[in-house]
């Protein structure tokens, strides 16, 4: 059977009988697209009782948004168009998370098509350039949110924050490897991006009354974001050699910095290869699963990350957890130090510890060089109650990892490290939103 579209349009060749004769004296119900059907329901009545979007519904009523509205300037009595309001854009950000959505595009989409979208809306319109902007932001106010939930469920004494689990993980930043470059290949970029951005000028000047303004205009923009970003790319370079320069040792290769998204560094990444990334950060809580804090860096290890996170759930809670747990790329000698100067008791692997065992080397006795701290770590992860309880890591710390990946955390859509930032911290809000629902916290949450 083949298929020839023609201009009289598209017709199948190498059918032996029709549909029609196919069926031959069959009784079927076919079905009839010009039927005139006419029904008179709600979309409330469309979506069931139980369905899980009434509850984000419910969810996004209860947040506090004050700083939202406070943008708006269409006030009563006063001019101006009624903006969309902010809390739908919440409420459907947090619904696609939990869906798996990650693109505004295709959120924008659904919202004309699927019904649980169409129900969220309520009849209003977004595009997806209104939708992007809302999901990159309002970092802040996605982390006071998550704060604000966590301190609740302390204060209720329904979560206790006595041991953390943190781990990190890698995820695809929006930059392309081929945009990473040397000094001398953004020493070349930027005068041709500044001699671009002259011409541009020149002729807009030229010619200011002309039908292309606009256009003219919007290729003056985007070659002025483009110097921009070259320029932080410069300056990105100059850090990463001065980073260099402090190491021990001929540095392999020269470094290099993203003309596209210059905050971005190349880490290896789980299967090996060496990509443009970001480096996520949670901090769990060991008995709900919740995470309590969240950072993005663009350090390709996690040596010295366990300190500034520690430091972040003391001042965000005013807690200190008496124990941590971290895998060994965690266990930097400042930082074991500091957190049992707090008085956090670290649980980690130690370096080359089955190595040492199979020397017959004690790898649990002092080390030259030990801070007092760090030699008590060491002697208490000889012990089974610390080894016991470091089993706990993995379905802690790994599981949130897990979770956020499945539903769309493999890739930042949207450059920098602020705004990826707020694209984590909507996976945050959405997998402590199931946390709590399973939990059976959400209503607690909800009428603090």
């Amino acid at each position: 059977m083949a298929l020839v579209i023609s201009g009289s349009g598209a017709k199948f060749y190498g059918m032996s009988k029709t549909p029609q004769a196919q069926r031959g004296g069959a009784r079927t119900k076919m079905p009839q697209p010009g039927q005139v059907e006419m029904q008179f329901l709600a979309l409330d009545e469309m979506i069931e009782a139980e369905h899980r979007v009434r509850l984000v519904w419910e969810y996004a009523l209860a947040c506090d948004l004050t700083e939202l509205y406070a943008r708006i300037r269409a006030v009563e009595g006063a001019p101006g168009r009624d903006p969309v309001d902010p809390r739908l854009l919440f409420a459907l950000w947090l619904f696609a998370t939990l869906e798996g959505v990650t693109s505004g595009r295709r959120l924008a989409q659904l919202t004309e098509r699927d019904l649980p979208y169409r129900w969220l809306c309520g009849g209003v319109s977004v595009n997806y350039h209104l939708l992007d902007d809302f999901r990159a932001e309002n970092g802040a106010l996605l982390e006071r949110l998550l704060i604000d939930s966590v301190a609740t469920l302390l204060h209720q004494d329904l979560i206790a924050l006595d041991t953390l689990a943190q781990d990190g993980m890698r995820v695809r930043a929006h930059a392309g490897s081929s945009s990473f470059r040397r000094e001398k290949s953004l020493a070349a970029a930027q005068a041709e991006a500044t001699e671009h951005v002259e011409r541009l000028r020149r002729e807009r000047e030229d010619d200011p009354s002309g039908d292309e303004r606009r256009a003219r205009a919007a290729r003056q923009r985007a070659a002025e974001e483009r110097q921009q970003r070259i320029a932080q790319a410069q300056a990105e370079l100059q850090e990463l050699q001065a980073q260099r320069a402090r190491r021990v040792g001929e540095p392999t290769s020269a470094p290099r910095a993203s003309t596209t998204d210059p905050e971005a560094r190349r880490m290896k990444m789980s299967d090996g290869g060496f990509r443009p990334a970001f480096n996520v950060q949670f901090a769990s809580d060991a008995e709900t699963r919740v995470i309590v804090a969240v950072e993005v860096t663009n350090q390709g290890t996690d040596s010295g990350l366990m300190q500034p996170m520690h430091e972040q759930v003391q001042q965000d809670y005013d807690v200190t957890p008496k124990a941590y747990l971290v895998d060994g790329g965690f266990a930097k000698l400042s930082d074991v130090t500091a957190l049992e100067q707090a008085g956090t008791a670290v649980h980690a692997p130690l370096p080359c510890e089955q190595k040492h065992l199979a020397a017959g080397k004690d790898p649990y006795a002092p080390k030259s060089g030990d801070t007092a701290e760090m030699a008590a770590f060491r002697t208490r992860m000889g012990t089974p109650a610390a080894k016991e309880r470091y089993r706990w890591r993995c379905s802690v710390a790994e599981f949130p990892n897990a979770d956020c990946r499945n539903r769309g955390l493999t890739q930042f859509r949207i450059r920098g490290l602020a705004k990826a930032m707020s694209q984590t911290l909507w996976h945050v809000l959405a997998f402590n939103f199931l946390r709590f629902v399973r939990l059976g916290y959400l209503t607690k949450v909800m009428n603090a």
